[in-house]
């Protein structure tokens, strides 16, 4: 895994103890944690966009459907990785992107894997 892994858990178990209702920040406060002197890696906007497009499409358990980002490719990607792994939930992050994109991956399937292997996908 990833400290991105890490930081979407961390974001998720933020909402679900209450601490804050919003993704956004949940994410924010999370990639401080974990990225605390590297700004770049902070606002890494891939793996993010992931996250914050599963929350869009309300496919994390405690988290409200919202608007919550305005990428559309992070958000799709994240979203056919869900549809891969219903039907192999073996696949590697490698293996998810191999079959979703041609282009530099950047984290987001490192995103979803850890969601998923969590049981917090609906």
């Amino acid at each position: 895994m990833s400290k991105y892994s890490d930081i979407a858990v961390h974001a998720v178990k933020s909402i679900q103890q209450g601490v804050t209702e919003c993704p956004i920040s949940a994410w924010t406060d999370a990639a401080l944690l974990f990225y605390p002197t590297s700004k770049s890696s902070r606002e890494k906007s891939c793996p993010k966009s992931a996250f914050l497009g599963l929350c869009e499409q309300g496919r994390i358990k405690w988290i409200k459907s919202g608007s919550y980002t305005k990428s559309k490719c992070n958000k799709r990607y994240a979203l056919e990785a869900l549809e891969l792994l219903d039907s192999n939930p073996n696949f590697t992050a490698k293996e998810l992107w191999e079959r979703i994109s041609s282009t530099r991956y950047n984290h987001q399937m490192h995103v979803v894997l850890a969601l998923y292997k969590a049981g917090w996908i609906r």
